[in-house]
């Protein structure tokens, strides 16, 4: 009985782990992450601005920091916190 005990034991333990190294292969693909292209990005996302060349420049550093840029021409900011966080010297939002 209790070779039995043991032997499920190790067969759970077998499958965890094969589970786990499954995973970490998955991830490995995704490794390095793609850069997009913060200039196709920025111009939809400051293509209504009133300074585009200032919204352009500021969104370019941003993106290119964060490798992401919101979806639509301002808020959405939730989808990509890394943007939302930057902060100027003065403690105003950054990235437009």
């Amino acid at each position: 009985m209790a070779i039995l005990k043991a032997f499920v034991a190790s067969l759970l333990v077998s499958l965890v782990l094969f589970q786990a190294f499954q995973l970490d292969a998955a991830s490995v693909d995704t490794y390095p992450p793609t850069k997009i292209d913060c200039g196709k990005a920025c111009a939809t996302r400051c293509m209504l601005s009133k300074r585009p060349h200032l919204c352009n420049r500021a969104c370019g550093t941003c993106c290119g920091r964060c490798n992401c840029v919101p979806p639509g021409t301002s808020g959405n900011y939730e989808a990509c916190a890394c943007y939302a966080e930057m902060t100027t010297r003065e403690n105003k939002k950054k990235c437009p």
